[in-house]
């Protein structure tokens, strides 16, 4: 299956403006919307932001095998990706089009070799730190979980096909808009693991 396409970051590293203006640009994308078991934050909506489930509901589907992938992301936060959503997007004729953290975008490239990884990487530690905290959404504890783990995220970079810097996000979005186009054409094929700079 060659009409998915994966992109993962850090948290703070500017993913989220990507995918929307990569869904504003294209129009044959379509985001696929993740299931969580976490509680919505205050600008979330179930069914456009992701399929929220308490912890036992997600235990259920799990068991069911109703998840393409899913993990355990921090104590009692489930994430994953439903067979039902990404089977509604390849019966549209579209492109899916992923938000998911590394190991989900892993396991997603396991399932599907010809899935096209993009991981958007931010200039330094110390610059995604000033990002969060600008957020002032999250404690002081709760950044240096999110930057623990970015770290540690970071280190599985090379195993994605594409890498953008993003210092700038105007140039970031136009080098997203160039290699989806790419993608999208053929002019390139996953697996390449090429750095983009």
């Amino acid at each position: 299956m060659s009409n998915i396409i994966v992109i993962s970051a850090p948290s703070g590293s500017g993913k989220t403006t990507v995918i929307n203006h990569l869904l504003e640009v294209f129009n044959n994308l379509e985001f696929s919307i993740s299931a969580t078991s976490r509680t919505p934050r205050e600008n979330e909506k179930d069914g456009l932001s992701y399929h929220f489930l308490s912890y036992e509901d997600f235990q259920k589907k799990i068991l069911n095998g109703e998840f393409i992938e899913w993990e355990e992301v921090y104590d009692g936060s489930m994430y994953g990706t439903l067979t039902s959503e990404v089977e509604r997007i390849c019966q549209s004729g579209k492109v899916a089009l992923f938000d998911l953290d590394v190991y989900g975008a892993l396991n997603i490239k396991k399932k599907f070799k010809n899935a096209f990884l993009i991981f958007i990487l931010p200039p330094s530690i110390e610059d995604l730190k000033e990002r969060l905290e600008r957020r002032a959404s999250e404690t002081s504890e709760a950044i240096d979980k999110r930057l623990s783990k970015a770290k540690e995220e970071m280190l599985h970079a090379l195993k994605f096909d594409y890498i953008l810097l993003n210092d700038d996000i105007n140039e970031t979005l136009l080098e997203a808009e160039r290699i989806i186009d790419d993608f999208l054409e053929r002019k390139i094929v996953p697996d390449t693991f090429r750095i983009v700079d």
